[in-house]
């Protein structure tokens, strides 16, 4: 075993990663919890954007720019 460089002991020693190609190395799952992330991005951008919405003074901007681009 002295020249064997393919040993499994060797996959990820001294860089915390498994290489390329090695059995340790799994990312299966990776593009399912991207996309939760994103959801869950997209939801909490949703949100700010309601709270945002709801207040007084954008409402009230929000109506004088429709009243001003119908001619009212």
């Amino acid at each position: 075993m002295d020249g064997d460089k393919g040993g499994v002991a060797d996959a990820s020693i001294g860089s915390g990663v498994a290489a390329p190609g090695s059995p340790w190395r799994r990312d299966d799952g990776m593009a399912t919890v991207e996309y939760a992330l994103v959801t869950v991005a997209a939801a909490g951008f949703a949100g700010l954007l309601l709270v945002i919405l709801k207040s007084d003074e954008v409402r009230g901007m929000l109506v004088s720019i429709l009243q001003g681009a119908l001619g009212g």
